[in-house]
């Protein structure tokens, strides 16, 4: 039987709904996020991308109930300082009337959007449609002005739009997994979306 979401811990923030602001300064001048959060930004402004020992990793999940209907997105975003875990910041966000794949391109772009200077990163998502999406189908779109082959609109292209400047900014790996699988980042990443999908599902108001 699948448990319910985990209460999120201390250094988590979460954003309802809609997309997180990205920190500034050391990520302090935000009252709202927690010491723990600001360390990440800070950390990140003064350079996880030029430091040969340090990475940074984004795992990403959409939920939705009833698709369309009430939907969460989550983000387990890690620093990883070769196999020991130096900083780790959770998001997650939800929406009442939406589907699961804008929900999973919410947490790609919440993660890289999070970011508050030009960062090397890998997203994992367990998402094809995400994945396949921005390494090959986006391209086409692009230079058919946001077309398909059959010459017909790209469903959620202000989404897609928004994740193409975001990972812009970034050097970005791009990596699928398979979902429910035991793997247990993407797990948490699921949690966060319940999490964040929860506060808009019916007797929640």
């Amino acid at each position: 039987m699948r448990r319910g979401p985990r209460p999120l811990p201390d250094t988590a923030r979460t954003i309802v709904p809609g997309a997180p602001r990205p920190l500034v300064g050391t990520g302090l001048a935000d009252p709202g996020v927690p010491a723990a959060v600001g360390a990440l930004t800070a950390a990140a402004r003064q350079g996880y991308a030029s430091s040969p020992m340090t990475d940074l990793f984004a795992y990403t999940d959409g939920a939705c109930s009833g698709n369309p209907g009430p939907g969460g997105w989550g983000v387990l975003l890690r620093a990883m300082d070769g196999a020991t875990v130096s900083k780790q910041r959770e998001l997650s966000g939800g929406e009442p009337d939406t589907t699961n794949n804008r929900m999973e391109l919410m947490a790609a772009i919440s993660a890289l959007e999070s970011l508050t200077r030009p960062s090397s990163i890998t997203v994992i998502t367990d998402s094809a449609y995400v994945k396949n999406g921005v390494t090959g189908w986006i391209h086409g779109w692009k230079r058919n002005g946001w077309k398909t082959a059959a010459k017909k609109p790209v469903k959620n292209a202000e989404l897609w739009q928004r994740l193409d400047a975001a990972q812009h900014r970034h050097d970005v790996t791009w990596k699928w997994v398979k979902g429910h699988a035991g793997h247990p980042e993407n797990e948490r990443a699921d949690e966060l979306a319940r999490a964040g999908m929860a506060p808009f599902k019916p007797g929640k108001g």
